[in-house]
């Protein structure tokens, strides 16, 4: 009835597999968690190989280092039911809830339910990763159906397999910022996305600098793949202004102006009150260079 599907990385899932076993068994249904390890030879790997030892789950070990994009397509190639649930390995669900709020959604075809983000602030996390996330990704259902394909997060939602393989990227290439492609590729083939309010917290947040390079990653990814794509403006906000900027023959001086001003606006990204509106001017500006 549901596989829920978990690539990991260098991360103990342990927990987490053990809090969706459990819901899984008090709701009744039938169910496999399938956990897929890309980060071999660690020691996690022996971890997350036992935690899945008990009933209704499996672990699968990747010999080399595939990416999440592709360790996913390989997660949903195993999975034995059609309704697929995936979840980042670094995440925990909000409450005991979850997995019944997800249960009505379950063998809609052509559809593709998100359940949401939440964050928990705590002393110590790093501040950009953490205040991106409660402004940008923590949001209410409400809210995102406003724009479904602009909240698409993969961390977090449930499809069929069809629907999966069909909009997942059909190369074997790791980078950051894959969301955006699937969200195009579901646009683009009228997949119906509906959010609800079923969040997990986010938990493994990475450093200041780490997040702050894969925002570029993430820019040079929707330059590649993305940019020139019909009706993209529609559900990028970036793309959506880099063409404005097209259309009014500006982004070569943009790209001048951000060359100069690139030193201060990163200092306004990297440190203890990070700006997002510095962050926001500093990926379109770092677009425009890649023209």
């Amino acid at each position: 009835m549901l596989s829920i599907l978990i690539p990991a990385y260098n991360y103990d899932v342990t927990l987490l597999v053990q809090v969706l076993h459990t819901q899984c068994l008090q709701a009744g249904i039938e169910f496999e968690i399938i956990v897929a390890d890309d980060s071999p030879g660690n020691p996690l790997s022996l971890v997350n190989r036992k935690i899945t030892t008990q009933t209704h789950c499996r672990f699968i070990q990747n010999e080399t280092n595939l990416g999440r994009t592709a360790t996913r397509k390989k997660l949903a190639e195993a999975a034995v039911y059609d309704t697929l649930l995936f979840l980042d390995a670094d995440v925990i669900p909000a409450d005991g809830a979850f997995i019944s709020r997800y249960l009505p959604y379950i063998n809609n075809e052509n559809t593709v339910v998100m359940g949401g983000y939440a964050y928990k602030p705590e002393a110590g996390q790093p501040v950009l990763r953490l205040k991106y996330g409660m402004a940008r990704e923590e949001k209410a259902a409400e809210d995102r159906n406003n724009n479904p394909y602009a909240s698409v997060f993969s961390g977090n939602f449930l499809t069929s397999k069809h629907v999966f393989l069909q909009n997942n990227y059909p190369e074997n290439r790791n980078f950051y910022g894959m969301d955006n492609y699937f969200s195009y590729s579901l646009y683009k083939n009228e997949v119906t996305v509906v959010h609800i309010d079923n969040p997990i917290y986010h938990l493994g947040l990475e450093e200041d600098g780490v997040f702050f390079e894969k925002c570029l990653e993430s820019v040079r990814i929707r330059k590649e793949l993305l940019a020139n794509k019909e009706g993209i403006e529609n559900i990028n906000p970036l793309l959506r202004y880099y063409k404005k900027l097209g259309k009014y023959r500006v982004r070569g001086l943009v790209a001048i102006v951000f060359r100069l001003c690139e030193p201060i606006l990163k200092k306004r990204i990297l440190n203890k009150n990070p700006n997002l509106f510095c962050l926001d001017l500093y990926r379109l500006g770092y677009l425009c260079t890649l023209d």
